[in-house]
């Protein structure tokens, strides 16, 4: 879930002065306070104490109970119409009946009815949430905890309980709500919890701070992530009784409306108000004309339940978890159902470069000397080597780069000579870090490698042929040189710099890094992906544009760009765009495709410019940097082995950094959103039409058109015709282009559609009264039976007819569980009125003769439509 600015949220039952109590005890006093030690709890402990703290979880949405999801299918507006149906009979055919005379059929026939729709519903909304829970368990967050006797381990954070000592680095989501023991220029990100985007800086010190708990600085919550640094902290709470989980408790089970929810609630409640504009002017037509009040009100509230989007709740959880379901197959987790629409709609792609266009695969290829020549003493490694592995924090692809490296050579044993005596964390602002070591001979050196630029902001001297110069704007401009062109290869390179003696012994903080002497480069290659390419030109066929924003360096960004395809033309740097003005930004973003030296603030600000440009837009990233990107983009996109916080953060997970990957999720996507619209428009379309006809009917024919009965079963069959519709196949037309949800060309399409088969079923009329004689009370069976085929077959025909911009069956063809559904419904729907069934309910056989108009009446109704429907296509260049 994606907290924000919920600080005044918190539950009552939150337990503010037990934090404020451990704040305000020292260290040693927190272990005996929580019965724990430093070295952690023993094995046995916790487990003993998970027996009674339970596991680590916080109430997101409450696990459905199949009773619960069972009992809650009964309650919609269908069942509701069919239940008082059911009661009315009831009452009429049993309870008012003569001995004898009770007649239990419509009773059965509409029980039936009530509970296969239930079942159907519960099978598919319980296969859902099976499936969704399924696919979140393959993605699990860890953390670093010591437990007593054993070596330090990694665990899944639901086995933590109040008295673990946990391990925390920059990366890392804070898994409980800790006390702080250790810390080393730790800072923290509490903007889920509070809404406040600056990190703030942790301490281990007690601390007595009256106002809010999460001002408290020795003090973090689940939920919070850590920025930089590194801490040792013992947890006090778990699951729900954190800080969030009482959060959690309050709030659980209400999700804000999303664009796809509204869209669909729309859709609904646009047929509920024809329903209920409709049903009062067919019970005084036929209450008026046939004088018979009670049939004309059954009647009525049958027309109800033929109008009411009873199946649409069912289709759209289907075709959202067939989707899903789908997905998991092709490497690709979905966390929110209703992310794959938004996955279909995207129309622009912004993703980093590290691992996505490239191998992700990092190696050292060279290390050089401030003047370009070859460290053949690896000299430049050794201190590159001590930077990488005496850091505590989160270590980069080009740390694992160093230390593989140095492995190979056999180089390990130079640590050791050395031993660490502080660290400055690596921060996003600074784009450094820095370790201080010791040799045996107590001499003391910052060893300090990052970004080239902002390295040589602090370097005030330079290594030039074996002696140390000043930094003079000509050395400097020649590094920037250096560096230059091996970007230009393709490489990143990060300038490593040190300083001798420092006069301070402890306690080194960023303001120490100054006066540094640059002694060399390290170049490393990332080369593309093999697949980048291809998948980049495929994204763009489908009408995805692919934007980098990547913090890295200009010149690597814009190479690799060209490598994989991506116009280069228009590309800015970070500091580029905060030059400009709004109105600049918002031009400048609409053109431009590669972004670099980007910061985190700033590649969700390109996000949200964007999408006030309409476009709908999806963020691949994984770093502790692009968790913002990934909350405020519309489809946030990460991967299994992303830091915790941007898998938190996402949407949707990928097993495999791929971008082809990603292609066959936008292609699933769309698949998914074509067979939600189709349902959508047949329905609402289909039952438009209706109206028209049965208003026509009530109007001028001396009995009813079908009894109620005839009605309810006529819609049954049409909604389980409707059943196999997530399994229908689109037109590769229809998944080249992204697709919005646009709910105001609904009410377009069924004025223009919805009247085609109101046509037809009065030609049927027509038919039955003139050419069969069904002009009296006492042939309505016949009439009743006729209108009954005939309905029940265009309703199912327009199946076919929406379902593509083609022509069905010659240029299209429906997927074999949609066609061989409809045909058998449409056999079921022609020979009951040659049954028992069909009889008992009042339907009658038809002569033969009649089958020959059936057949004229419906060819004349596909071509009609397929008429209309192209007319429709090219006047509103729109269809589904």
């Amino acid at each position: 879930m994606k907290w924000k600015n919920r600080k005044h949220q918190a539950s009552i039952a939150f337990d503010s002065q037990k934090v404020f109590y451990t704040a305000g005890m020292a260290s040693r006093a927190v272990f005996t306070h929580l019965q724990t030690s430093p070295l952690g709890l023993t094995p046995q402990e916790a487990e003993n104490r998970q027996s009674v703290y339970g596991k680590n979880e916080v109430v997101h949405e409450k696990k459905k109970k199949p009773f619960t999801t069972f009992i809650k299918a009964f309650i919609n507006p269908f069942i509701g119409v069919l239940t008082i149906l059911v009661i009315i009979s009831f009452v009429l055919d049993v309870l008012m009946a003569e001995p004898g005379e009770q007649e239990w059929t419509s009773i059965i026939v509409i029980s039936t009815m009530v509970i296969c729709s239930a079942i159907l519903r519960f099978r598919q909304e319980w296969k859902a949430s099976e499936s969704s829970e399924a696919l979140l368990r393959m993605v699990t967050n860890t953390c670093h905890v010591k437990r007593s006797g054993c070596p330090d381990s990694e665990i899944s954070i639901t086995e933590l309980v109040p008295g673990d000592v946990i391990l925390l680095a920059a990366g890392d989501m804070i898994p409980a709500d800790v006390r702080i023991i250790e810390a080393k220029d730790l800072f923290v990100s509490q903007s889920s919890l509070t809404g406040e985007s600056d990190p703030i800086e942790k301490l281990p010190a007690a601390t007595h701070t009256g106002g809010s708990v999460v001002d408290l600085e020795n003090i973090c919550f689940m939920g919070s992530n850590v920025v930089s640094g590194a801490a040792k902290a013992v947890v006090f709470a778990t699951g729900n009784d954190t800080y969030l989980g009482t959060i959690a408790k309050s709030i659980a089970g209400h999700r804000a409306a999303t664009a796809f929810d509204k869209g669909i609630s729309k859709v609904s409640f646009l047929l509920i108000r024809f329903m209920l504009v409709m049903i009062p002017f067919v019970f005084l037509i036929n209450g008026i004309t046939k004088g018979d009040w009670l049939e004309a009100f059954i009647f009525a509230v049958s027309v109800a339940v033929g109008l009411t989007p009873e199946m649409l709740p069912m289709i759209v959880t289907a075709n959202l978890s067939k989707g899903a379901v789908t997905m998991a197959k092709k490497k690709t987790i979905v966390k929110d159902l209703n992310a794959i629409q938004n996955f279909g709609a995207m129309n622009i792609l912004c993703t980093d470069k590290t691992g996505t266009l490239t191998c992700d695969q990092i190696v050292l290829e060279k290390y050089i000397h401030a003047d370009g020549s070859t460290d053949t003493g690896k000299r430049i490694l050794r201190h590159a080597y001590f930077n990488s592995f005496f850091q505590t924090g989160l270590k980069n692809l080009m740390d694992k780069a160093i230390l593989s490296h140095v492995k190979e050579l056999e180089l390990e044993y130079l640590k050791d000579d050395y031993r660490k005596i502080d660290e400055i964390p690596f921060d996003f602002t600074r784009r450094r870090m820095s370790v201080v070591v010791e040799d045996k001979q107590g001499k003391r050196q910052i060893i300090t490698k990052g970004a080239l630029e902002e390295m040589l902001e602090i370097c005030a001297y330079a290594e030039y042929d074996g002696e140390v110069r000043p930094m003079t704007p000509e050395l400097k401009e020649k590094s920037i040189e250096t560096g230059r062109q091996m970007n230009l290869q393709g490489m990143r390179v990060l300038a490593v710099a040190q300083r001798s003696y420092p006069d301070k012994e402890h306690s080194f903080a960023i303001e120490d890094e100054h006066d540094m002497v640059l002694i060399g480069f390290l170049a490393f290659l990332d080369p593309p992906k093999q697949s980048a390419a291809q998948a980049v030109k495929q994204l763009h066929e489908h009408g995805v544009e692919v934007k980098v924003l990547s913090g890295d360096n200009d010149a690597v960004v814009r190479t690799i760009a060209r490598q994989v395809g991506i116009d280069t033309t228009y590309a800015l740097t970070g500091p580029e765009l905060e030059a400009m003005d709004q109105a600049d930004k918002q031009e400048a973003v609409k053109r431009t495709t590669v972004f670099s030296k980007l910061t985190p603030h700033q590649k969700t600000e390109i996000i949200i410019l964007l999408q006030e440009q309409q476009n709908t837009v999806g963020f691949l990233g994984d770093g502790i940097n692009d968790a913002a990107a990934l909350r405020q983009s519309d489809i946030g996109i990460s991967v299994d082995s992303a830091v915790d916080i941007a898998k938190e953060s996402a949407d949707i997970i990928l097993l495999e950094k791929d971008l082809m990957v990603l292609e066959d999720g936008v292609l699933e996507g769309r698949k998914t959103f074509g067979n939600i619209t189709k349902y959508i428009k047949m329905t609402a379309s289909s039952n438009f039409g209706n109206m028209f006809s049965v208003m026509a009917a009530s109007a001028f024919l001396p009995f009813l058109p079908m009894m109620p009965i005839h009605l309810l079963i006529q819609n049954l069959l049409y909604d389980f015709s409707q059943t196999t519709i997530p399994f229908d196949r689109m037109d590769a037309d229809y998944l080249r282009t992204p697709r919005k949800w646009d709910a105001s060309d609904l009410s377009r399409f069924m004025i223009f559609i919805g009247p085609i088969s109101s046509v037809f079923d009065i030609l049927t009329y027509l038919v039955m009264w003139k050419v069969f004689g069904c002009n009296s009370p006492e042939h309505q069976a016949l009439f009743q039976s006729g209108w009954f085929i005939e309905g029940l077959l265009s309703q199912t025909l327009i199946v076919h007819m929406i379902r593509t911009q083609k022509i069905p069956f010659i240029q299209s063809r429906a997927s074999w569980q949609v066609t061989g559904l409809t045909v058998l419904i449409m056999a079921t729907g022609i020979l009951l009125p040659f049954t028992r069934l069909g009889n008992s309910i009042g339907l009658t056989a038809l002569p033969l003769s009649y089958f020959p108009w059936l057949a004229g009446i419906l060819t004349c109704y596909c071509v009609l439509t397929q008429v209309i429907k192209n007319w429709y296509i090219r006047r509103f260049v729109k269809w589904l």
